[in-house]
């Protein structure tokens, strides 16, 4: 029987889940949305994910593939879907996949957003959205020390110790670190990350930004290759999957803020 391969962009509030992959005793969104899609399609459905993401951890798109053999219109999908699934995972658009499109390894990069609230009080409302630092953070400061990790990098510095990559290199697009009210943020871009590259990248640019450590620290974590100095891993509360960036012959919508790529960036469009 011929099947057809379709694409979703889906948001979620990761508060609720042991991540996205599948686990035995817990719950996850791969799990919730392998069930829902099963019920509309009619018979078992994986899905393929562009960016798998850990405990805790939002995403306000994640792109994930699947192949069906029922037919079924995008309304089916996207509403037939929604009703299926449990209020903090929605699904948000859907299309046919183009040629031979694959969620994780045709993405091209990948956009994440750390937030961190900034202000001597929790949020009641925000708790389980952003990470909560009381102390004064100097967004300009951690701005100029990211911009040390623009390029190709051996990042072993802010990987996970049992991070499972085969290599610790990845290229850093952009960075960057700026202020929106009691907030500060971190938009972040690369052609993909390390488990826990960007909440390390976070805990570092945060001591920074309150004066626990130097500028230059970026720069000698980059040189020493060390994850035992690299400092805290942040909480996973403020990290958002925010976008893939796809070429343009699979006909995805790509988000705005990819247009800060390099050109370079984009050589396989």
């Amino acid at each position: 029987m011929n099947k057809t391969r379709l694409v979703l962009g889906i948001e979620y509030d990761g508060s609720g889940f042991y991540g996205w992959q599948w686990q035995t005793h817990h719950r996850s969104v791969q799990q919730v949305l392998e069930h829902a899609l099963t019920q509309i399609a009619d018979h078992p459905v994986t899905v393929q994910c562009a960016g798998r993401t850990d405990t805790g951890v939002h995403a306000l798109e994640q792109v994930v593939h699947f192949d069906v053999t029922t037919e079924r219109d995008a309304l089916a999908w996207v509403r037939g879907g929604n009703s299926q699934l449990p209020d903090d995972v929605r699904i948000t658009w859907m299309q046919p996949a183009v040629d031979d499109f694959h969620a994780r390894y045709s993405a091209i990069a990948r956009f994440y957003r750390y937030i961190i609230l900034n202000r001597p009080i929790k949020s009641a409302l925000l708790r389980k959205q952003v990470t909560w630092c009381p102390a004064p953070l100097d967004e300009n400061l951690m701005h100029q020390a990211a911009q040390t990790l623009l390029g190709h990098h051996d990042f072993t510095s802010f990987r996970a110790q049992g991070c499972q990559s085969k290599s610790p290199c990845r290229t850093m697009y952009f960075i960057d670190v700026y202020r929106e009210d009691d907030k500060v943020i971190i938009d972040i871009s690369a052609n993909a990350f390390l488990h826990h590259m960007v909440r390390n990248i976070a805990g570092v640019l945060i001591a920074i930004g309150s004066g626990k450590a130097p500028v230059a620290w970026t720069e000698e974590l980059l040189v020493v290759k060390s994850r035992k100095l690299g400092g805290i891993t942040a909480p996973p509360d403020g990290l958002h999957l925010g976008a893939v960036y796809y070429p343009e012959r699979y006909g995805l919508t790509k988000h705005p803020i990819f247009n800060k790529l390099p050109k370079d960036a984009q050589r396989h469009d």
